[in-house]
């Protein structure tokens, strides 16, 4: 285990184990053991997780000698992150006095750590692919009245990560795992805005363990696309360390940005099947596209008085969104970081002063648009939308709706702002 993991350790507020290396599995009894002493473990899966990885687990609890495990099995071969399946396992648990284990990805974790959350319990993760980063992260992102939301929650007791399994997983897992790290890029050049302009400091810890390591863990992407065991090991603790900044942080700000609006608005809007990181890393190249054109905009020469002139308040929201359920929690995230006339003005005569610094940081934290793409289809991910099924006038129409499904402030607030995302997009 890198030294990065085991200083995210020690300044951990959840996750107290990880185990990352080959042939680890087999070990997931001791852990279990010394995290929960003599409690009754729970195998939670689905069909899939549980046919292998879930299965083995469960034998190799039953040979060390520890309670033999329950087993809760999604039955459901279209089972996502959505609150319906969060009461399901909440219900079997109320009931039973015993810990989850978590065998699988993204949305197993996810489901898991919120239904354990609310009865109280903390859980142990068996990845069983690098395909996510939510594995050691403070939140759980589930699908609730139609809108994607994040509910807190905490990460993880302990995590089991073999190696061995997770690059025997499916390619386009641990591809999809490379694009959610990738999305790291823009999201850290969004904080260095909401940072200059007084919305949210970065927190330099946090920071590091995501933007410390980023580069290196992305050196590969090839290697990601034929299982190379070093590129997916590298790949696995970025994930991992993008976890724990999150969990440090109490937030996802360390790891997401207007990119992830993105991925959430198509899962609102049902406009897609793909994965969560296949979303992003196709965002993730619209947003670099959409900083690139921002950087080459006179943003010294910026026009506050007609951009104040033309702030609103908001009220169109109510007809981007044909789910009046989404509309509901689009306008209330718009409210929440809506500024008046007064404030506006002081934000963009800030950005026209700091314009020269600040469009220099940005640039030195960004990657091309063109090298994004051509890193995800070298891991074996799609780079543009029609590969996802999104066509490019969806796209174009994502840059704002994507703007007001969310308050965290990015690319797409100072645009909206300024009164440019139109001529930028454009």
């Amino acid at each position: 285990m890198s030294e990065r993991i085991e200083q995210a350790l020690r300044h951990a507020t959840d996750t107290k184990s990880v185990l990352l290396g080959h042939g680890v599995m087999n070990q997931t009894p001791g852990v279990f053991g010394r995290l929960f002493a003599d409690r009754a473990p729970v195998i939670v899966a689905d069909r899939t997780t549980f046919a292998v990885e879930g299965r083995f687990v469960a034998d190799a609890i039953e040979r060390a000698g520890l309670a033999a495990p329950q087993r809760f099995v999604y039955d459901d071969p279209e089972l996502f992150a959505e609150h319906g399946y969060i009461e399901q396992l909440e219900g079997f648990l109320r009931e039973r006095d015993v810990i989850p284990i978590a065998v699988g990805a993204g949305t197993i974790n996810d489901l898991t750590k919120l239904a354990a959350h609310r009865v109280g319990r903390g859980y142990l993760c068996v990845a069983t692919a690098a395909s996510m980063d939510g594995y050691t992260a403070f939140g759980a992102s589930i699908t609730y009245k139609g809108s994607k939301q994040t509910f807190s929650c905490p990460a993880p007791r302990g995590v089991v990560a073999d190696l061995d399994v997770i690059c025997a997983a499916p390619p386009e897992l641990n591809a999809s795992g490379f694009a959610d790290l990738l999305a790291k890029v823009p999201a850290g050049a969004d904080w260095i805005l909401a940072d200059a302009l007084g919305v949210e400091a970065i927190d330099r810890r946090a920071w590091e363990m995501v933007q410390g390591p980023l580069r290196g863990s992305l050196a590969n992407p090839a290697g990601i696309r034929t299982g190379d065991a070093a590129a997916i090991t590298h790949l696995m603790e970025g994930l991992l360390l993008s976890g724990f900044a999150m969990q440090a942080h109490q937030s996802s700000r360390p790891a997401s940005g207007a990119e992830h609006q993105f991925s959430h608005l198509w899962d609102m809007e049902e406009a897609t099947e793909a994965s969560h990181g296949f979303k992003v890393g196709v965002a993730t190249v619209a947003v670099a596209r959409l900083y690139e054109a921002l950087l080459d905009w006179p943003m010294e020469k910026l026009d506050v008085q007609a951009a104040c002139a033309a702030w609103g308040n908001g009220a169109e929201v109510e007809r981007l969104f044909e789910n009046p359920e989404v509309a509901v929690k689009a306008r209330e995230e718009t409210l929440a970081k809506w500024v008046d006339q007064e404030q506006l003005r002081a934000q963009l005569e800030t950005v026209k002063m700091k314009w020269p610094q600040l469009r220099q940081r940005l640039r030195e934290q960004l990657i091309s648009s063109a090298q994004l793409a051509k890193m995800l289809q070298a891991a074996g991910a799609p780079s543009e939308s029609d590969q996802i099924g999104i066509s490019r006038q969806r796209l174009r129409d994502s840059f704002l709706k994507a703007y007001y499904i969310r308050r965290r402030f990015t690319v797409l607030d100072l645009v909206v702002r300024a009164g440019l995302l139109e001529k930028l997009v454009a």
